[in-house]
């Protein structure tokens, strides 16, 4: 399945050889297959515009779309579609949508923030799911963007402001060495990682770019900055970890050893049974949650079976890449 002239990254060749089971295996490696061709994903941000404003603008400008069934704002546009075609639209310009991945739509969905709520986005540049969380959030959510880069806070700011979202503060410090004086009601950490989930057979460059030292380099990373969320959680709060990729080092393996250090803190499994409790006491998950789960529990996102119960890891394909969610809650 792979290109001959253009091998996998050895992290994922590692992987390979590693995984338990060859029927997951093999949609992996067709998935990055079909990656070759995903097409463009946007979704409308309702900070400025209905999704079917968008969907009519859409239709003005004679580009053909799907509806994603499970999340009503994103849109799947025909795949002989370019973004550059997107770029001219007023309702681009004028920041009524924005380019995202369907994969890259799921953490804030799982998030759900609520109206009201102390919200931190720990790794925020681009600016995608900030906004994403205040639509969702309707713009009431007080909102906190961190990024550690002076560019990348610079483009964070600009694409905040395009898109509507005024009621956010960002933040220009590494989230790792949050002053613990903080502390937040829901928090997002979509951590840097590998991009094992991202990759596209025949990509070129992959191979130098997914290397070993930079595994190494970002689950030091992805370690302090959970570390440092579950610190900064209050107590009954809810944090949503999250990476393009696939590797259980930077994903179960991370949020078991967090766990670990922080006994008042636990799992909330992404489950149907978690969606909708029969326990009339139990606390049910938020509506966008229990719509995401629905749909893996429909097969509308396809999943990979991962080693924690209750985590989700979506397996790429033509339409997702490789992406995972875990959900956690501070108990006390």
């Amino acid at each position: 399945m792979e290109h001959a002239s253009c091998p996998a990254p050895e992290l994922l060749a590692t992987a390979y050889a590693a995984w338990p089971d060859a029927a997951e295996l093999t949609r992996i490696q067709e998935g990055f297959d079909a990656a070759a061709a995903r097409p463009v994903t946007l979704r409308a941000n309702t900070l400025k515009a209905t999704a079917d404003e968008v969907a009519a603008a859409l239709t003005k400008a004679g580009i053909a779309y799907e509806r994603v069934p499970w999340y009503s704002d994103a849109f799947v546009l025909d795949s002989a579609v370019r973004e550059r075609a997107v770029w001219d639209l007023p309702i681009y310009q004028d920041g009524a949508i924005y380019l995202q991945s369907l994969s890259s739509m799921l953490p804030p969905l799982a998030l759900a923030p609520r109206t009201g709520a102390d919200v931190l986005d720990m790794c925020a540049a681009p600016g995608g799911k900030t906004s994403q969380m205040a639509a969702l959030a309707r713009g009431t959510a007080h909102l906190t963007a961190c990024e550690m880069s002076a560019p990348r806070a610079e483009k964070l700011s600009y694409n905040l402001n395009k898109l509507g979202a005024r009621n956010v503060n960002v933040m220009r410090v590494d989230a790792r060495r949050l002053d613990e004086f903080f502390s937040f009601d829901q928090i997002l950490l979509d951590a840097p990682c590998t991009g094992t989930g991202t990759y596209r057979a025949g990509d070129e460059r992959a191979p130098k770019r997914m290397t070993q030292q930079l595994l190494a380099k970002t689950t030091r990373s992805q370690r302090a900055l959970l570390d440092r969320a579950l610190t900064v959680l209050k107590p009954g709060g809810t944090l949503v970890y999250s990476t393009c990729s696939i590797l259980p080092q930077e994903n179960d393996e991370q949020v078991v050893a967090a766990l670990a250090k922080h006994r008042d803190c636990k799992l909330v499994p992404l489950t149907p049974e978690a969606a909708h409790p029969t326990d009339e006491e139990a606390q049910p998950l938020p509506p966008t949650a229990a719509a995401l789960v629905d749909a893996v529990d429909r097969g509308d996102i396809p999943t990979l079976a991962g080693s924690l119960a209750g985590t989700l890891t979506v397996c790429p394909t033509k339409l997702f890449e490789g992406f995972f969610l875990a959900c956690m809650t501070k108990t006390k």
